[in-house]
């Protein structure tokens, strides 16, 4: 008989479909089948390579303990590698030799991976089931078509404040719905959904078993087999606390819209991007959008770049900063028109305190900066008049006293002389310093004439025909002393000015330029004008004897101050200039060098 041949164990042991591993007592893998070392990601068996398998178990911190102990057990436990994470569970009994000696261990494992998901999964449904039951507090209800059995359950029974033991009707049932909108609206969802196959879900009022009215939220679903509505099933839910809570948001969101609509104040709330998420009515007057048009846009969607960066610049810095901006005057230039404000922008905070915006409050004080402009203003002219009538009494004072004086001396002389000749050359001198004082109190009575008219008014007038039409009254003077004019005034510049007054400013600037010539050229006379956003600049420039600013810088303008030898030098015609342009709310500068020219610049107030 031929003999059976022997197959080596641990050949076998590697073909077994059953993931097996043998272990010697100290707990090194001796052999295991392909099964095994695939789950553990291991090579096949090297005998010059020992591998210990606890490093392998590393969730289980007592497996040598429990190896020791030569009993049978198991455990489940995870391993991790580059397939990902499995659940898997050994078996660990012990291994014996033929004469019942332990030798090591045999390690049998299985992959419970898709068990455990399971096991996960109907743990959590069950865990959603528990909760939703537990925090929604919603009852159920169900009503047979057949038999007309209506069922309740006990949240549904204690949502009604009925006794456990009640068993109602669908009449009993709908009359515990408020009369009115509340019943009429459920008998007719209940009879659609019974008739028309029609789902329902709304929100209504009951009136409980102990009278308490109460928001309920009540749900119906027909159940339909061959087009028969075979029986009704739905949910009702006790929402009254959120209803009531609900409502009460609501009132106190009217209350604070109705507050903010009221501030005399623009409101308004942006998120962490300066989108502008609330505003109230002053804001969307003021932008002269509605509410819907400006919720959601940025400044540079509603105002200009450049108002829009400083808008946001300071966004920036109260967001990422925490620092307030509290009563800051900004001007914002909206449709072509300027608003100053007093702006406060504070960081806006969620409910776990992190910064989510900005609440800003900008107070409209344009009218208060006209105020404060029209009092410096008023301020400014009572410094300028209270100075001018300063030295309008010291020049009365000095010039009368001076001519009284005069006058008191030739009357003296007149009653002492006896010489007819030398009488008649006294009155002659008396009848001069007459005319004197006449053309003194003359003067003096333009300059309070300018100062106090108040009933003149400013017109619009071209400058250029202006300075023509003295120019044509004044070429007379001009031939005579060889002197050319060239006008560079463009023919569409305006001034607001008093068209007396600007004649005279123009006759005396260019009077005063032909009688201070230098005797070592022809004059020469440049006329200018420059208009700009701040207004109308007229020069008037000639290239005669000059003024030494720095010794009669100060006095130029001063009544009867003269700088040069010229017998009709009077010093009254800057004087009067002056005041002229001062009295329209104008100014005059000069610039002048020595024996070079002098350049006189008048600057137009151009408010009417």
């Amino acid at each position: 008989m031929k003999a059976v041949r022997r197959v080596d164990q641990f050949y076998l042991l590697k073909q077994l479909p059953k993931a097996t591993a043998l272990l010697c007592k100290k707990g090194i893998l001796v052999d295991a089948s392909s099964s095994w070392l695939d789950i553990f990601g291991l090579p096949p068996q090297n005998n010059d390579h020992q591998i210990k398998v606890f490093p392998l178990y590393a969730d289980i911190p007592d497996l040598k303990k429990k190896l020791k102990e030569n009993k049978s057990f198991s455990l489940r436990h995870k391993i991790s590698n580059h397939n990902g994470t499995g659940h898997f569970k050994s078996y660990f009994a012990p291994w014996f030799d033929e004469k019942e000696n332990v030798i090591g261990t045999i390690i049998q494992t299985d992959n419970i991976t898709a068990e455990v998901e399971k096991e996960h999964q109907v743990e959590w449904l069950q865990n959603i089931l528990e909760t939703k039951v537990e925090v929604s507090k919603t009852g159920w209800w169900e009503f047979e078509t057949a038999t007309q059995k209506l069922t309740w359950c006990q949240e549904t029974k204690r949502i009604h404040q009925v006794p456990d033991c009640f068993e109602p009707t669908t009449v009993e049932a709908i009359e515990f719905y408020k009369p009115g909108y509340s019943r009429n609206k459920v008998s007719m969802l209940f009879h659609k959904a019974i008739e028309n196959q029609q789902s329902y879900d709304t929100n209504l009022m009951i009136i409980t078993f102990n009278g308490e009215e109460r928001w309920v939220r009540v749900t119906g679903k027909p159940y339909v087999e061959n087009g028969n509505t075979i029986k009704v099933f739905g949910t009702i839910r006790d929402i009254h606390d959120e209803v009531m809570a609900e409502n009460k948001v609501k009132e106190h969101q009217q209350l604070l819209s109705t507050l903010v609509d009221s501030l005399p104040l623009n409101v308004y709330v942006k998120d962490l991007e300066s989108r502008k998420v609330l505003i109230n009515k002053g804001e969307s007057n003021y932008i002269n959008k509605s509410k819907e048009e400006i919720i959601g846009k940025n400044d540079f969607d509603l105002y200009n770049e450049d108002t829009a960066k400083i808008s946001r610049e300071e966004d920036i810095q109260v967001m990422k900063h925490l620092t307030p901006i509290i009563g800051k005057e900004t001007a914002i230039t909206h449709n072509g028109k300027t608003t100053h404000f007093l702006t406060s922008k504070i960081p806006y905070f969620d409910l776990d305190g992190r910064v989510c915006g900005l609440i800003g409050m900008s107070l409209d004080i344009s009218s208060i900066k006209k105020k404060e402009r029209e009092l410096r203003d008023l301020i400014k002219i009572t410094s300028m008049q209270n100075q001018k009538l300063i030295g309008f009494a010291h020049i009365v004072s000095h010039n009368l006293r001076s001519h009284s004086a005069n006058f008191s001396m030739l009357l003296e002389f007149l009653k002492s002389e006896n010489d007819p000749t030398e009488r008649e050359r006294i009155t002659k001198m008396l009848s001069q310093a007459s005319d004197n004082l006449l053309e003194t109190l003359e003067n003096l009575n333009q300059v309070v004439d300018v100062n106090t008219n108040t009933s003149v008014t400013k017109k619009p007038l071209f400058l250029k025909h202006n300075i023509v039409k003295v120019l044509q009254n004044f070429s007379a003077f001009l031939n005579k002393n060889d002197s050319q004019v060239i006008n560079h005034v463009a023919e569409d510049i305006k001034v607001e000015c008093v068209p007396a007054y600007l004649d005279s400013i123009i006759l005396n600037l260019i009077s005063n330029a032909v009688k201070y010539r230098s005797p070592n050229r022809k004059p020469l006379i440049i006329i200018n004008a420059v208009k700009s956003k701040e207004g109308v600049l007229l020069s008037i420039s000639d290239n005669g004897l000059g003024i030494d600013l720095e010794k009669y810088g100060d006095k130029i303008f001063g009544m009867y101050k003269t700088f040069h030898n010229k017998e009709d030098s009077k010093g009254f015609g800057l004087y009067l200039v002056k005041n002229q342009i001062e009295a329209m709310g104008g100014s005059i500068t000069v610039q002048s060098d020595v024996d070079r020219g002098t350049t006189f610049n008048v600057y137009f107030n151009e408010e009417s």
